[in-house]
């Protein structure tokens, strides 16, 4: 079917709004030995929304808070499991068997526990890149508990999404960032005609920190540095802790699929009907390409996709411009 597109090509109307410190911050208790770490900003009598880190893995950060104006929005931001102050850390774990209650349905279970915990019985989900994927299979497993889904980047982990990322398509618009990523497979004797996301696996849980840090970080800086349109310099100081939970994360999630069946996501979107949605899109996404975000507005009538000429971080001008845009509309501003 033909979908209704809006492109944006102008210069960005809005910005984040002033930095804000959280009014609570807790650990939710969410079963497994897993604590997450939530807090809490804006107005406490205000619509509650949830901000979705992507990743899976990336956590962290303040700006994350500014997309919603305070005075109209109760903003919840929590980091995922085993990863930014949730514990345990993914770092510290020894087998990948220790990621075993790591999955996209455990999170959506966390995500229910804590809407719970705060005492929302409704409340809007924000979500880009992987915070995306994350959003449709909350909102698909749990419709009444969505006020609106504002999207970013969509992903929605199809096999040809991967393959685009990690097995060579955007290495014809990166070939420079490319041939780091593929430098520990090198090292390892990895025969390229296998998949990578696999051989990564095993690099990552390798117990030697000599293979599997430098697979880590290699992995991590491949993402980190495509996810705008103007490559920038290289991180002046590496994290290899964060670095080390953010892959391992990660390829435990595509190694399995994201623990869903082909296409399920945007199969399922039907479930999403009477949802407020809106999709925000950059045409130049590498890690994202458009083609996801178009196919779901195609399986989700009414949906407003809103294409800008940018790449895939929510922090380029005009992808933030229409992120908080957006929840400025829902808010009735």
């Amino acid at each position: 079917m033909t979908v209704a597109t809006t492109e944006f090509q102008i210069a960005p109307e809005r910005r984040l709004y002033p930095e804000i410190e959280p009014y609570d911050i807790r650990m939710v208790d969410v079963g497994d030995g897993q604590s997450i770490y939530v807090e809490q900003c804006g107005n406490p009598l205000g619509r509650p929304t949830v901000f979705l880190h992507g990743g899976p893995g990336g956590g962290g950060g303040t700006d994350r808070r500014r997309f919603f104006n305070p005075e109209r929005y109760r903003i919840v931001v929590l980091d995922q499991r085993g990863c930014g102050l949730s514990t345990p850390h993914v770092s510290k774990a020894r087998t990948p068997q220790e990621m075993a209650t790591n999955t996209t349905w455990t999170l959506v279970d966390d995500l229910e526990k804590v809407r719970v915990a705060l005492g929302i019985d409704r409340w809007q989900v924000f979500g880009g890149s992987w915070g995306s994927c994350l959003a449709l299979a909350y909102a698909e497993a749990h419709p009444e508990a969505v006020t609106e889904l504002v999207l970013r980047g969509i992903f929605t982990l199809r096999q040809s999404e991967l393959d685009w990322f990690y097995n060579g398509g955007a290495a014809f618009v990166y070939p420079d960032l490319w041939d780091g990523y593929c430098e520990p497979l090198r090292r390892a004797g990895h025969d390229f005609s296998r998949d990578n996301i696999s051989a990564y696996f095993d690099l990552l849980w390798d117990p030697d920190p000599q293979v599997h840090l430098p697979a880590a970080t290699a992995w991590t800086n491949w993402e980190a540095a495509t996810t705008t349109l103007a490559v920038g310099p290289e991180p002046e100081e590496e994290d290899p802790e964060y670095d080390l939970a953010f892959a391992r994360i990660e390829n435990h999630y595509f190694v399995h699929h994201g623990f869903m069946a082909e296409g399920q996501l945007i199969r399922d979107a039907g479930r999403l009907a009477g949802i407020p949605t809106a999709i925000v899109q950059g045409r130049y996404d590498m890690c994202c390409p458009a083609t996801t975000a178009y196919d779901l507005a195609g399986a989700l009538p009414g949906a407003d996709l809103r294409i800008v000429l940018s790449g895939h971080s929510a922090f380029e001008p005009l992808v933030t411009s229409e992120l908080v845009k957006v929840c400025d509309e829902f808010a009735g501003l």
